[in-house]
């Protein structure tokens, strides 16, 4: 599933070629992608409004319309791609929208898992998100609170978007391991110390993954570099790069979880 840095890229990636384009039709191709509207509905009030910007919230991607906002959350398989007209449809596509200047963006989606909301208030989708990592306002100080409110494992924690918004599973693993904590540690544990060498290895692996274009490690998701350049994720079995100690795998949460038994000690009780 993509992450913030991949949803960010996809983002930077799509919004030059989008911008100012009016969608002249839609092809809805597979209606259980749509979330919050029928059919008909979303087709009628789609067509004809034009694209402003992009932005990205979580691992949400939003599109700025005219008169509503679309949203996409990719899930497992889902991309956005824009094609040219002469270019056929794809196996897999379940929205296309065909935009001025002869393309149209089409939304790929083998496992047909993602999901389209159309709305004119985003917060009626997105208000339940916790505060975005890289925002100034989100310091170690608010993320120290934010643990000590709750009693749960660090790991399913950090991947609860209404704790905070757009960690996933790789991007947790690598930045607990930059901190220095065990994955099954209580987050109420953690005291200043603690919680601002957390918010410094999220921050960073955050950086580090939009720097280089994401992780590219499933078919769907082509060109990141990130996944050259992980730490503990995916590397059961081989040394970690900051001890030689044997990196591990177990299940938090029926997610699998990658530590460095050295870096990362888990304390008794």
């Amino acid at each position: 599933m993509p992450e913030l840095p991949e949803v960010q890229t996809i983002s930077r990636r799509l919004a030059p070629l989008l911008s100012g384009r009016r969608i002249l039709s839609v092809d809805l191709l597979w209606p259980r992608s749509l979330a919050n509207l029928s059919e008909m509905d979303f087709v009628q009030r789609l067509t004809g409004q034009s694209i402003l910007h992009l932005s990205r919230r979580g691992k949400f991607l939003q599109m700025h319309m005219t008169d509503d906002y679309l949203l996409f959350h990719l899930r497992m398989s889902g991309d956005l791609l824009v094609r040219d007209e002469s270019q056929h449809q794809e196996t897999h596509d379940r929205l296309l929208l065909h935009l001025t200047r002869d393309q149209y963006l089409a939304f790929n989606d083998t496992r047909k898992f993602g999901r389209i909301w159309l709305t004119s208030d985003p917060q009626d989708v997105l208000g339940n998100l916790g505060p975005e990592p890289l925002e100034k306002d989100f310091t170690p100080q608010v993320l120290q609170q934010r643990l000590a409110a709750r009693h749960r494992q660090l790991k399913p924690l950090l991947l609860d978007q209404t704790f905070l918004a757009g960690l996933g599973n790789i991007y947790t693993d690598e930045a607990l391991h930059i901190a220095r904590l065990h994955p099954l540690r209580q987050s109420d544990s953690l005291d200043a110390t603690d919680a601002e060498r957390l918010w410094r290895g999220i921050r960073q692996v955050l950086r580090d993954g939009l720097l280089r274009n994401g992780a590219s490690i499933d078919w769907a998701y082509r060109g990141g570099q990130f996944q050259n350049h992980f730490r503990v994720y995916g590397r059961e079995g081989q040394a970690c790069p900051v001890c030689g100690s044997i990196i591990k795998k177990l299940k938090v949460g029926q997610r699998g979880t990658h530590f460095c038994p050295g870096c990362q000690v888990e304390r008794e009780g």
